[in-house]
């Protein structure tokens, strides 16, 4: 069973996160569909959870510390073809990532993390809390995720240009390794400003792949586009 954004309406009214071109991206390009466990860190209105859902026949994890935000994700979860394979846990992942029922048991981490840090706060007090790394760090995602994860796991997120430094230098303090980079590119005439990067484990050599152009000179989505997240969006 499965559904698109155009005949399932995810609900982010109340929860101030609406469906982002950056979720849908990052749900189709992430490596699910083996995993048996899946956690989604900053849940939000659950979008990713769900995408992850359709993507794999696991059970997903989808941790928001926003009370709001996981009123509306339980709302979407309940009213969405998984309800039996989705959980939605209201939590600090920092807390979570110290219980032992947790640590080392998920297949797959996907995460579309807090970045916007020297940005102007969000009106709304749980899209600031929920967004901006002044309430989880880089260096602190990335020690829940080692936490977390299998080591044989992997996990995949996507951040603007402006944080990819940052972040890279927190990951060279981590166990983690990044295995895989796409950048993303919104149209021909820009230069990418978004990575999607896979993480791992393991060690060895990034794998490098073309950049991923959403738009073309009409502003129509591309082939690429079109192929990776037909299936959901478009």
């Amino acid at each position: 069973m499965s559904f698109s954004f155009r005949q399932f309406h995810i609900d982010d009214t109340d929860c101030g996160m609406p469906v982002s071109t950056d979720g849908v991206i990052l749900g189709a390009w992430a490596a699910l569909t083996c995993a048996n466990t899946i956690m989604d860190i900053g849940a939000g209105s659950g979008l990713l959870s769900l995408m992850a859902a359709q993507r794999s026949s696991g059970q997903v994890i989808a941790v928001e510390i926003d009370a709001q935000a996981s009123k509306v994700c339980r709302q979407n979860v309940e009213r969405s073809p998984w309800p039996d394979r989705v959980q939605v846990i209201e939590q600090d992942i920092r807390q979570l990532a110290c219980l032992p029922q947790w640590q080392a048991a998920m297949d797959y981490i996907i995460c579309n993390p807090p970045y916007f840090d020297n940005g102007p706060q969000s009106l709304k007090q749980g899209r600031s809390q929920a967004r901006h790394t002044d309430s989880l760090s880089f260096s602190e995602l990335l020690t829940a995720m080692a936490a977390l994860l299998k080591p044989d796991a992997g996990a995949s997120i996507i951040l603007p240009q402006a944080s990819h430094t940052r972040f890279m230098s927190a990951l060279s303090e981590s166990p983690l390794n990044l295995a895989c980079l796409q950048p993303v590119q919104s149209v021909a005439t820009k230069q990418a400003n978004r990575y999607l990067l896979q993480l791992a484990f393991a060690t060895g050599d990034c794998r490098e792949l073309p950049p991923l152009l959403v738009r073309d000179q009409n502003n129509a989505y591309t082939p690429a586009m079109r192929a990776l997240t037909g299936d959901f969006y478009l």
